[in-house]
């Protein structure tokens, strides 16, 4: 198992856009890929963090983007992406702490 941590810059009054085009990739990649959980919250400077916990390399690529529409919504609420980073056997990512989107 491994997990992902995303990054993003938002542009000004497209937050809760990016929040809800997360949440329906989200919703979607466990639906039909089985993901094992994801986290969202908005960094103290002001940037968004996803944490994504996958069972291998190979399913988090398989399955990226099912929801092309809630994508599209992130894409159009994005300023700037930053790189990923991964991680192995981070179980403990997923008690970091959640603030409310």
């Amino acid at each position: 198992m491994f997990a992902v941590i995303y990054r993003w810059s938002i542009k000004p009054d497209k937050e809760q856009q990016f929040a809800d085009g997360w949440h329906r990739v989200t919703e979607a990649i466990h639906a039909q890929c089985g993901s094992y959980g994801s986290r969202l919250h908005r960094a103290d400077d002001g940037t968004w963090v996803a944490y994504a916990r996958w069972p291998d390399a190979e399913s988090r690529e398989r399955c990226a983007m099912p929801d092309p529409e809630g994508a599209a919504m992130m894409s159009d609420a994005i300023a700037e992406r930053f790189p990923e980073t991964r991680l192995q056997l981070v179980d403990d990512l997923l008690a970091e702490p959640v603030h409310p989107v």
